[in-house]
């Protein structure tokens, strides 16, 4: 039996590499410029895409000033105008940090109020999204605007419409999405430039090593310590 997912993601990979480099480039760049001027990383996904937010927030190899925007719901109201307006309440935005919002399609109001107080704060965004399928689809926003819209860098998925991306016989539908394994190869790459900038500038970027290795719950903890009032406050 063939590897039919490895040879889609080979081919998704290919595809990402073709055609995000440049999205990359400016993504790390404004990730380097956060961190260096003082700001945080915050990011935000509901439902599913939540699994590419905890991608760059909270682990080993990543960015100690980042966290994650909890959505309380898990994504059940994604969909309802207006609960994106209370979770802002809940948020705190420094001038210099960078957010990302993550949505496959970029539709749903909860992302795209998020995105709007975002802007209205002067923050930079990054959205991860399936921009072909986001551009076809109509927004449950009043505003009748897309999350994309809100972006000063796009990294696109390049996913399918539904995300699932192999067919097989008998079954109706598809099966094996691949929004989450474009997003992590994007975002650690945008994790891996942003610290090779911050280090050619003479900056030594705080990265989280594995609390596994020995020792690496005193490095994180003291490193922690910088950031607590910011990456642990909601």
């Amino acid at each position: 039996m063939s590897l039919l997912f490895f040879d889609k993601a080979r081919e998704l990979a290919d595809e990402l590499e073709a055609t995000q480099a440049e999205a990359i480039h400016q993504a790390a760049d404004l990730v380097a410029e956060s961190i260096m001027n003082g700001g945080i990383i915050q990011a935000f996904g509901s439902g599913h895409s939540y699994a590419a937010a905890i991608e760059i927030c909270g682990r080993a190899g990543g960015l100690i000033p980042s966290k994650v925007i909890q959505d309380p719901a898990g994504g059940i109201y994604e969909s309802v105008e207006g609960i994106g307006a209370l979770l802002t309440h809940r948020l705190e935005a420094k001038p210099q940090d960078l957010f990302f919002l993550i949505s496959n399609s970029g539709r749903n109001p909860l992302s795209i109020e998020l995105a709007e107080w975002i802007k209205k704060q002067g923050n930079k965004l990054v959205v991860v999204t399936a921009l072909d399928i986001s551009k076809a689809s109509s927004s449950r926003h009043s505003s009748g605007r897309l999350l994309y819209e809100f972006a000063d860098v796009i990294l696109d998925n390049h996913s399918e419409l539904g995300d699932a991306a192999l067919e097989l016989e008998g079954l109706e539908g598809k099966v094996c999405g691949t929004s989450s394994f474009s997003a992590v190869l994007m975002l650690q790459q945008v994790i891996y430039e942003a610290t090779e900038i911050m280090l050619a500038k003479g900056y030594t970027p705080p990265i989280y090593r594995s609390a596994n290795i020995d020792g690496g719950y005193e490095y994180n903890f003291a490193l922690e310590d910088k950031y607590a009032d910011r990456i642990f406050h909601y």
